[in-house]
């Protein structure tokens, strides 16, 4: 495994709309173990393939529990509610605003080996999905703050 550079706000990776993985193989995986390697190191929340610079719709999510959700080719196929809450992300560093979300999201996805899979996410776990679903989309959070917030609020 290794530790991948995170691209930053300004580089053209985070604007772009990423194409579809189609090749489950190895190489697959070593980008979803380097991306789970470079988002402990970074102790951040979730983390998408365009921000190590791969333009493909590969994502994943910390679960809360010590493990990660993997989410390649994901969809949002349900949303219900609403939560405004505080957002920040590894390419964006030291900003932080408040963002409008779902509160409830059902995402249909592959898995590592393209097995067709499907997860219900709440709360936290919706948010950090639309916001690495985004990032696939070519869209950053800062498009979508509402108000920004103090960076020592979070240190």
């Amino acid at each position: 495994m290794a530790i991948r550079t995170i691209v930053t706000e300004g580089d053209s990776c985070l604007t772009k709309v990423c194409r579809p993985v189609t090749d489950f193989n190895d190489r697959l995986h070593m980008l979803l173990d380097d991306m789970r390697d470079t988002l402990e190191k970074a102790e951040g929340a979730g983390l998408a393939a365009p921000q190590v610079g791969i333009l493909r719709r590969a994502a994943l999510i910390m679960d809360g529990q010590g493990g990660y959700i993997e989410l390649i080719n994901p969809v949002i196929t349900w949303e219900e509610g609403s939560q405004d809450g505080p957002e920040g992300c590894l390419s964006v560093p030291g900003r932080y605003g408040m963002v409008e979300r779902p509160q409830r999201v059902t995402v249909r996805f592959q898995d590592r080996n393209g097995k067709d899979q499907e997860i219900h996410l709440e709360d936290f776990l919706a948010r950090a999905a639309c916001h690495e679903i985004d990032h696939l989309d070519g869209l950053l959070y800062t498009r979508l703050v509402t108000k920004y917030l103090n960076p020592e609020d979070f240190e």
